[in-house]
């Protein structure tokens, strides 16, 4: 009887984050209703991002990116096809789509996650290559169940991760630049691994700007470091303007800045990067910018040296078109 007892208590202990949670239910309904691939899916734009799989032959694997328009599951999503399809060749849209042409699916399974009823997360989902029994329906309010407790624990593992977030920036007011008030490079870097978890984990999009002033040294030089100093704050001062609350501003040396832009795709990075650079140039402030946005399978290191390289283009670029009178550093 006390073994018993002790069982259930083990049975009943809390998993250790959402990841873990996410994989026992996708290994628990592959037991129950088969399926070669069971997965627990992102969708970021067309990116249609893998965040959990209990793969059994496809060779799928968590971090692999998919064409979110040439799946099945988008598919259902629009309601041109069921939740549930034992043949899936029967139904027109799914026996169209792309991805049938890239692996073998006969079976499918797809229920959408929904945040809101306007934000679309994800899917869980599954597939097989062999068409399945009718009775596979049947299995639709635990597949409903088990995606509606997931999308709880995944709502509020978010929260909880905006508060980590915030406590990680309080953390880190202990190393802010003296001249800027901005984070410096050490309290940048830490920043920038809390939020590479946060990508890997939930699959959140992340863009980076690198900002480097051109005419600093020219400053300095013609005018004393007193000015060049004032150049630093100005230019501090228009970059916490520019950028939103949840955005990280950083003087990562010299003269050169970085911004992490949190949740933000490939458009926001763009227009950010224009918006700076159209107030530093009213401030008469010359800058070089380069930006990139995290991709799925990369991290945001990469995206860092890749923000890195642009900036060192454009700035390369503008030596090239700088006039006489104006020596370029």
């Amino acid at each position: 009887m006390h073994i018993h007892s002790a069982f259930n208590r083990q049975l009943i202990q809390p998993f250790a984050d959402f990841p873990t949670a996410v994989q026992a239910v996708l290994e628990y309904l592959q037991q129950q209703l088969g399926f070669q691939l069971w997965m627990f899916t992102r969708v970021e734009g067309n990116d249609w991002l893998v965040l959990s799989a209990n793969d059994q032959g496809y060779g799928v694997q968590a971090g692999d990116v998919f064409q979110w328009s040439d799946s099945f599951c988008y598919r259902m999503v629009t309601g041109d096809g069921p939740n549930i399809a034992p043949c899936s060749q029967q139904v027109p849209a799914y026996a169209k789509a792309p991805i049938g042409e890239q692996v073998p699916i006969n079976a499918y399974i797809g229920i959408p996650i929904y945040l809101d009823e306007n934000h679309l997360f994800g899917t869980l989902c599954a597939i097989d290559p062999q068409t399945q029994p009718e009775t596979v329906t049947q299995h639709l309010p635990l597949l409903l169940l088990a995606t509606q407790l997931l999308t709880t624990i995944l709502v509020h593992d978010l929260k909880a991760q905006e508060n980590a977030r915030r406590c990680e920036r309080a953390e880190a007011e202990a190393q802010l630049d003296s001249l800027t008030g901005l984070y410096n490079r050490r309290g940048w870097e830490r920043l920038i691994e809390g939020e590479e978890n946060r990508c890997k984990v939930f699959g959140v999009s992340a863009s980076i700007l690198i900002i480097d002033l051109d005419n600093l040294k020219i400053t300095n030089d013609r005018h004393g470091h007193l000015i060049g100093d004032l150049l630093l704050q100005q230019t501090a001062k228009i970059l916490q303007e520019k950028t939103r609350s949840q955005d990280v501003v950083a003087r990562l040396g010299g003269d050169e800045f970085g911004i992490l832009l949190v949740e933000a795709n490939q458009d926001i990075a763009q227009k950010l990067s224009d918006r700076i650079q159209q107030a530093l140039e009213a401030a008469n402030i010359l800058a070089s910018i380069g930006w990139s946005t995290r991709s799925p399978d990369s991290t945001l290191l990469a995206t860092l040296e890749r923000a890195d390289k642009q900036m060192y283009s454009q700035k390369a670029a503008r030596k090239q078109h700088i006039s006489a009178d104006q020596p370029f550093p």
